[in-house]
């Protein structure tokens, strides 16, 4: 059986005066998905995502977000929440108030809403009477977290959310977000961090000039870009150099370091060079992309769309 959609938009149209921001957009999140967006600057990612909060209604296509078609602005399901262009904040106000006021403002009641609850799973807890004003940026993404789970909702719309994080920041958004989606939450995110996306993400789609590119799981995108430049740590870098050399399919980049070989292919070509390396008495220590496979295809899709145009 099929996995529930959280989202499903097909042919999304949105245009402002004569620039076309989204063009046919399709998009499928399952459900308890972490989905990400990705594209350059001015592709419509936050156009889209603000359609997904319904901040904005499409000029033309269909809208479904967890299971009810959306017609216009701001008539979408209540358990959707999020931020676009960085979280809105009182900055005269506490982190506490800001929260209080957000669940008054959804209806609420601010001494019921689950403050003390959300502050604390975003890590924020002795900073809840202190100005937001006083904020970094990364502290201020993650009150933004706080505000959008006040409600449980079950679809999350992140623009960004890793912006001024640092690494212990990142790592408590991280662990945030896989136990939401492990819970059942579904999670669309865009982030310019390669790393953050293939260390949370599911499945991703990549956006150009308004239109998708690519959109499936983060293995069928490594598999279709076809080749790489790897960097191979080992114990021999001559011995690996000249194994590298007799396989079909390598290219050695760069040999000259004492330990490290730089070789660009494609996947089958790179694990015959493994096991070759194994069967030698060549200790594998290292091996990773130069540049990862998400931002590879990332590059490689959107300049070829650009180029198209």
């Amino acid at each position: 059986m099929d996995t529930p959609l959280a989202v499903r938009a097909r042919g999304i149209t949105k245009c402002f005066g004569d620039v076309v921001a989204l063009d046919g957009i399709d998009l499928d999140v399952a459900q308890g998905q972490i989905h990400g967006l990705v594209g350059p600057n001015g592709a419509g990612k936050t156009t889209l995502l603000g359609l997904l909060l319904g901040l904005a209604v499409a000029d033309s296509g269909t809208l479904e977000i967890l299971g009810t078609p959306v017609g216009r602005a701001l008539t979408g399901p209540d358990a959707v929440a999020g931020f676009v262009d960085g979280p809105g904040l009182y900055p005269s106000l506490t982190a506490k108030q800001n929260l209080a006021a957000l669940a008054v403002l959804r209806g609420g009641d601010a001494k019921t809403a689950r403050i003390d609850d959300v502050l604390d799973e975003v890590g924020l807890t002795d900073v809840g009477d202190d100005r937001v004003r006083g904020f970094s940026l990364g502290m201020r993404q993650r009150l933004g977290l706080a505000a959008a789970l006040l409600t449980k909702p079950r679809l999350l719309v992140l623009d960004e959310p890793s912006n001024g994080l640092d690494p212990a920041g990142k790592q408590h958004v991280h662990r945030v977000l896989t136990r939401l989606a492990d819970d059942g939450t579904s999670v669309v995110l865009s982030s310019h961090r390669m790393d953050d996306l293939e260390a949370l993400c599911s499945e991703v789609t990549i956006v150009a000039t308004g239109r998708v590119v690519f959109s499936g799981p983060l293995s069928k995108l490594a598999t279709e870009n076809q080749e790489l430049d790897y960097r191979i740590r080992t114990s021999d870098s001559e011995a690996a150099r000249r194994l590298a050399a007799d396989v079909a399919g390598i290219r050695v980049v760069d040999g000259q370091d004492t330990e490290v070989l730089v070789v660009s292919a494609p996947v089958p070509a790179l694990d015959e060079l493994v096991a070759r390396l194994v069967q030698a008495g060549v200790a594998v220590r290292e091996l990773a992309p130069v540049v990862s496979p998400l931002e590879a295809a990332f590059l490689a899709l959107t300049e070829q769309q650009e180029s198209n145009q």
